[in-house]
């Protein structure tokens, strides 16, 4: 039997899937990512599916949210930003010194102009001290030079530099992105030099089990636009998988519903991933994207994702009362699951006083060799003490404050992750999940509405009532993804960024539960407002979660919901749906009269006659597709060529050529496929200043 393996590792959830060359799934597993080692969870995942079939699968296909998941809980490896030609007022409007220390972000004297011309000269005496300076700091470089994408030169002779000097990776923004607007571009090149270790622990886990479980197939890997890359190109731009789980449910989605408008909703561990859904196609863009707090410069499908999940954090928040999110932290119920000696300390917390730091434990969370030897002593130590076991940080406090200080700074490092009163825990105490250890769930929520009553003042739940502040977090949930899903549709008519987000979106959503019940079948008497939502895209909503928040949602919002079979693998599935998808731009600019330059990947190219600069772009473009498409993994290849032309009309010289951007798509299969969908959509470029 021809069959493709599809692979979507989550915060919480590695799911697999089996296909067959009618794109049925014919087995589904679904088992805990394990952070610290992600091959055991990978290995156990695989290990739940029909083994004989694995040695006949042709093709394996991976897709994930850890990359989502590091931009929107600010996760990453220690990155060194070098930054030619840039002002401090670019760097501060980046968000990069947000992300990274100001140690870690290094201007450099050096650019070019928006023609290509060198405005200062590269200074690499300075940027070979602050290379060496950084080398034993950091996992990667990222290098992004002012106008780098009309003249890639100072990119490329620093990044020669940095493989000269201390052989780290290297990420150039002119290899990532070809638009103007040098604070995104930095920023952009920057997200995926920080992704860099994420990917490639993910890649060599997967690749390790494959060998161990005799699975000789091509590994492909998803992009947020839905197309396949080999995992060569996912490697060198990890950026590009920004979105990749997302772009894989939403693909998976309509796969399994035959949906041609839907909103697909998928709800993870840590995110709540949204697109619309058109006509069968979702649109792409790189400048729709926005993950948490940032918008990188990423082609990618036109999604909301925000720190909303089925581990996210419940806490107090000054001035808000209790938030959800973003933060990830592992569910008491989980917890229990895992570490059953938890129940014990939950039930002696439940016996004392209130505390701040009830229903906390620490745990490791990864393994990363880099952050781990420039720990300190007694961070090592304690990084000892948590393997294998969950440590009650009040304990820890108690009987050994520098230890718990160090837990404290590997939690902020990455290294370690806390538990905490979940969403979960919520479904759990009211019945709408059973998966995982229900007392647990039941001391954890009487525990936090204990915190929030004593400590913060919120709440007047009864002593020994888990089911009521369990029901007040369910209802806080449905009302962010309400206000998320109306998110989704101001960000798909392209208003999203004309309203006040926060305010404007959370009112609604606030209006939409004052004004019914979870049934929308009544209306409070004096109401002036009920919300008609999406009358012709009905809800599809999937991941694990899904089933246990998103209908009451879709009832508030008047929507019409769709829980798939196979909903909680939906990622996996469209996994292997996917086309290698790889396009290339070069643009023709006139910056004078009769002066015509081509902008690609190289140095300027100067023409007298526009006709001659277009036919070299046009040509240059083709090339660059076809070559991205083949070392991304695509057999058989077809280009399509586009062009986006500029004029003005001026007052002497009337209709004045500005510029052209011809965009060469090339699309082809991984030579073992059969029958897989097609992502493709223009996307619109911008042009000026940098």
């Amino acid at each position: 039997m021809s069959l493709r393996l599809g692979i979507d590792t989550g915060g919480t959830y590695t799911d697999a899937v089996l296909v067959d060359v009618h794109q049925q799934i014919v087995a589904t597993a679904k088992c805990l990512t394990t952070r610290h080692d992600l091959t055991l969870g990978i290995a156990n995942t695989l290990r739940e599916l029909p083994q004989e079939t694995l040695r006949g699968v042709e093709m394996v296909a991976l897709s994930t949210t850890l990359s989502t998941n590091s931009v929107v809980e600010g996760r990453g490896g220690p990155v060194g930003v070098l930054l030619p030609g840039y002002r401090d007022q670019q760097v501060q409007k980046s968000g990069l010194l947000k992300v990274f220390e100001p140690g870690m972000v290094i201007t450099l004297s050096g650019g070019h102009d928006a023609s290509g011309n060198e405005l200062q000269a590269l200074d690499e005496k300075a940027a070979g001290v602050a290379i060496l300076a950084l080398a034993d700091k950091v996992s990667t470089f990222a290098i992004s030079s002012m106008f780098g994408v009309r003249n890639p030169a100072h990119e490329v002779r620093l990044r020669k530099l940095v493989l000269d000097l201390c052989a780290k990776p290297v990420t150039c923004g002119h290899e990532l992105a070809t638009d103007l607007d040098a604070p995104r571009r930095a920023l952009t090149v920057a997200l995926n030099a920080r992704m860099v270790p994420i990917i490639h622990e993910l890649i060599m886990a997967v690749q390790k089990i494959m060998r161990l479980m005799e699975i000789q197939a091509p590994l492909m890997m998803v992009k947020g636009n839905g197309s396949l890359v080999n995992t060569e190109t996912a490697l060198r731009q990890p950026v590009g998988t920004v979105l990749s789980g997302p772009a894989a449910s939403v693909v998976g989605a309509c796969a399994l519903t035959g949906a041609g408008n839907a909103i697909i909703a998928d709800m993870g561990g840590t995110t709540t991933d949204i697109a619309v859904v058109t006509d069968g196609q979702a649109a792409l863009g790189d400048d729709g994207v926005r993950i948490g707090d940032w918008k990188p410069m990423v082609e990618a499908v036109r999604v909301i994702s925000v720190g909303l999940g089925g581990d996210s954090e419940v806490r107090f928040s000054v001035g808000t009362g209790i938030e959800i999110g973003p933060r990830r932290v592992v569910p008491l119920s989980l917890l229990a699951h895992q570490f059953p000696a938890v129940l014990d300390a939950l039930r002696q917390q439940l016996n004392k006083a209130p505390s701040r730091r009830n229903n906390l434990f620490a745990l490791q969370l990864e393994h990363n060799e880099l952050l781990l030897s420039g720990c300190s002593a007694a961070e090592f130590k304690a990084w000892e003490l948590l393997n294998g076991q969950a440590v009650e940080l009040d304990s820890i406090v108690e009987t050994d404050r520098e230890t718990a200080r160090a837990i404290s700074r590997l939690q902020r490092l990455g290294l370690v992750v806390y538990s905490g009163f979940t969403p979960s825990d919520a479904a759990h105490v009211l019945g709408l999940s059973t998966h995982w250890n229900l007392e647990a769930a039941n001391l954890a929520a009487l525990l936090w509405a204990r915190q929030m009553r004593h400590i913060y003042g919120l709440g007047r739940w009864q002593e020994g009532d888990a089911l009521t502040p369990s029901q007040h977090v369910f209802e806080r949930v449905n009302q962010r993804i309400s206000q998320v899903m109306i998110e989704a549709g101001l960000h798909h008519h392209n208003k999203l960024d004309r309203s006040a987000v926060g305010g404007l979106t959370g009112m609604l959503a606030e209006l939409i539960y004052e004004s019914g019940d979870a049934a929308g079948s009544t209306v409070e008497t004096g109401s002036l407002f009920q919300l008609g939502f999406a009358a012709d895209h009905p809800v599809v909503a999937v991941g694990a979660p899904a089933a246990a928040f998103f209908p009451d949602a879709a009832k508030r919002l008047g929507a019409k919901l769709a829980l798939p079979e196979h909903a909680a693998v939906a990622n996996a599935y469209g996994a292997v749906m996917g086309s290698v998808i790889q396009r290339s731009h070069v643009t023709v600019t006139q910056p004078l009269n009769g002066q015509f330059i081509v902008h690609s990947n190289r140095e300027p190219i100067h023409f007298d006659k526009l006709e001659e600069a277009v036919e070299t772009a046009r040509e240059l473009a083709t090339k660059q597709a076809q070559a991205l498409a083949t070392e991304a993994g695509a057999g058989i290849i077809e280009i399509k060529l586009d062009s986006d032309e500029k004029h003005i009309q001026h007052d002497v010289d009337g209709d004045l050529f500005l510029e052209t951007r011809i965009t060469a798509t090339a699309t082809g299969r991984p030579p073992i496929q059969d029958v897989l969908s097609r992502v493709d959509s223009p996307t619109k470029r911008a042009c000026g200043h940098d």
